[in-house]
């Protein structure tokens, strides 16, 4: 794909501003805000493993946290004094992937008839399945510490080179929020670019054919199987890598951070965004990462600035707000605040067919 001037240009802007964007953010608004970035880019690729699913092959997947789970703990387990291993990052983070891949083909496969509302219900079971064992695994063996968690998580290393700890680079000290921020940008980047790759692949263009018609898909000759246990498959091991870099980032895994509340919000992402659009995915997960923290922040010193005291609790507030500048955006903006050009058309296809039957 050639790029104009003007195309150019923006993206030299883009990755100059994301380059500087810790620095930024640590000089206008706090470190703690770093963090949040980092988060945000961990939520980036949660929802673009999502996408795969729900975007591109259409498989409503609402357990899909589960796989997060897996890679946080295969990389606590592996890398903890939980049971006395210290594996390094390099070989713990691409297994907790690989596991989750499988726990991926494990749920696409007793699902693969079923659709809707029938799909989302078998992976919401899924999903919660993996967080009640995990947080039950402490008994009659200690394996998972249950509702305890894990603590004391190796921190990610490159050899020698540790993400804990400040360092400095080319005459520059750079703390450990923005370390974490510049890997898991390198790593949401290389998500993209699959994500991309398959869009344009004969795999993407089966995924979208199932989406639109199975029984069409299937008449023309797509092996519907393979190609939603595919699905299943890529978007869970992007999944588990996020959560291999979580453990990392955090030191700490418990059940609690695996809720159902964290599979709709990965979800709202990938809608609010624009299902099937990466850009819109993307804008779906730095919106509802920043977006909450700032009504967070912003809520209590605002009611004292209007009325002189705090009325509502600021995180009662921040989650009213939040929702709705959901319902908002749902009723003015069906397709997302960036849709696909396909899903743009087929909405306003529906809509006018709607139209002309009233």
């Amino acid at each position: 794909m050639k790029l104009n001037h003007k195309s150019s240009v923006l993206l030299v802007v883009l990755a100059v501003v994301l380059l500087f964007l810790p620095f930024i953010a640590d000089a206008l608004l706090g470190r703690g805000w770093v963090r949040i970035l980092d988060f945000a880019l961990l939520y980036i690729m949660l929802a673009l493993g999502l996408n795969i699913v729900v975007g591109y092959a259409g498989l409503l997947d609402l357990g899909y946290i589960a796989f997060f789970a897996v890679g946080a703990y295969c990389y606590a387990l592996l890398g903890s004094p939980q049971f006395g291993l210290h594996w390094p990052f390099w070989i713990v983070l691409p297994l907790g992937a690989l596991l989750a891949c499988v726990f991926g083909v494990l749920l696409g496969a007793p699902t693969l008839r079923l659709r809707g509302d029938y799909l989302a219900i078998v992976t919401l079971g899924f999903g919660e399945i993996v967080r009640i064992f995990l947080n039950n695994l402490n008994a009659p063996i200690n394996i998972t510490n249950g509702p305890q968690g894990i603590n004391m998580i190796d921190p990610i290393r490159l050899g020698t080179f540790s993400l804990s700890s400040e360092q400095s680079l080319f005459g520059l000290s750079f703390p450990a929020v923005h370390l974490h921020y510049y890997l898991f940008l390198a790593c949401t980047l290389l998500v993209i670019f699959i994500s991309m790759r398959l869009q344009d692949s004969r795999i993407g263009r089966a995924w979208a054919a199932i989406r639109e018609d199975e029984v069409a898909a299937t008449a023309m000759g797509i092996n519907t199987r393979n190609i939603k246990l595919l699905a299943f498959a890529m978007g869970a091991t992007f999944g588990g890598a996020a959560g291999g870099l979580f453990a990392g980032l955090q030191g700490f895994v418990s059940p609690e951070s695996f809720g159902l509340t964290e599979s709709i919000m990965v979800l709202c992402m990938v809608v609010l965004g624009g299902m099937g659009n990466i850009k819109g995915v993307v804008l779906g997960g730095v919106l509802l990462v920043l977006l909450p923290e700032a009504l967070r922040h912003g809520a209590g010193p605002m009611q004292q600035a209007w009325f002189g005291k705090t009325y509502i609790d600021p995180e009662s507030l921040r989650m009213l707000l939040f929702g709705l500048a959901l319902i908002a955006v749902m009723l003015l903006r069906p397709a997302g605040l960036w849709p696909s050009r396909q899903r743009q058309r087929e909405l306003t296809e529906e809509h006018e067919d709607y139209d002309s039957t009233r």
